[in-house]
């Protein structure tokens, strides 16, 4: 089957087989390998991209239902050179260990602070919740993103 997909900002067009999951498209057909492949079963998040701005796991999702859709990778986070908020924090913040899984955390991050722009520390360990750290590095993760959404909110100088 045809997808156009709005990857990062530019229209992605490619033949793809049905049971094509969002993931391999990403990865495979658009070389974006920062969205990583953790579990195939929806258990870790390391998979996580921002569809239509709403964080999801690439591996539970088809690539036919993403057509005419847009899809934002933590390569497209950026702004050229410019980190993220959320990306700058968890830089700050040592949000990360080994790295695996801080992809699918910094995107699940950015959703969870645009549907919640002042998260409790109990908000965003519950919003993280399906985002796994095998490293066990939390504590410098929900650090990470409640700075990031104190920056956000003016709150921090």
């Amino acid at each position: 089957m045809h997808v156009k997909i709005n990857v990062n900002g530019e229209q992605q067009s490619h033949e793809v087989e049905d049971r094509t999951l969002l993931v391999h498209y990403v990865r495979e057909n658009c070389g974006l390998t920062g969205t990583n492949v953790g579990c195939d079963t929806t258990s870790c998040g390391a998979c996580t991209v921002l569809l239509d701005g709403e964080s999801v796991k690439s591996c539970t999702v088809l690539a036919a239902q993403a057509d005419g859709r847009s899809v934002t990778t933590i390569e497209g986070l950026a702004d050229g050179e410019e980190l993220h908020p959320m990306q700058r924090s968890f830089q700050q913040h040592h949000g990360l260990q080994c790295g695996f899984c801080t992809p699918g955390m910094v995107l699940a991050s950015v959703s969870l602070v645009a549907e919640n722009p002042t998260p409790t520390e109990a908000e965003i360990r519950s919003g993280l919740e399906g985002n796994l750290c095998r490293c066990t590095g939390y504590h410098n993760i929900v650090e990470a993103v409640r700075a990031a959404a104190e920056e956000k909110s003016g709150a921090v100088e």
